[in-house]
């Protein structure tokens, strides 16, 4: 049903929104301040502003590596691992300030699986023909 590669590139654009938002107006814009509440109780409140900005260019440069294509499965595994890792940290450490409290973990659960399968059942490129 999704493949092809019109469906591959909307999720691809999406996937980078839901990145460069989070990077470029949640943390270095701090228009959502329970990014850097988060990160100061899980790496300290005395670096938690500079920390949180400087995990905001991070995701603002995983934007950027979706849109350029470049490596595509490294960087799906990358996303993989960071979301999963993150929302780990987050669930154990700060559920009180999760958007959907500890439910955070099943939204970041569909968002992995939703990576997972545009790289490796909707990229077009990426398919091997039946």
């Amino acid at each position: 049903m999704f493949k092809g590669s019109a469906a591959h590139t909307i999720l691809k654009f999406l996937i980078a929104l839901v990145w460069l938002v989070n990077g470029l107006f949640c943390k270095v814009l701090d228009m959502v301040p329970r990014h850097q509440e988060i990160v100061a109780e899980i790496l300290g409140y005395e670096y938690a502003g500079l920390l949180t900005k400087a995990i905001g260019v991070s995701e603002i440069a995983m934007a950027a590596w979706i849109l350029s294509g470049i490596k595509s499965r490294l960087n799906t595994i990358i996303q993989i691992l960071i979301i999963a890792t993150m929302n780990t940290l987050e669930f154990f450490l700060v559920p009180n300030l999760l958007l959907f409290g500890k439910l955070n973990s099943l939204v970041a659960l569909l968002f992995i699986t939703l990576i997972y399968f545009n790289e490796f059942k909707f990229n077009p490129r990426k398919l091997i023909p039946a």
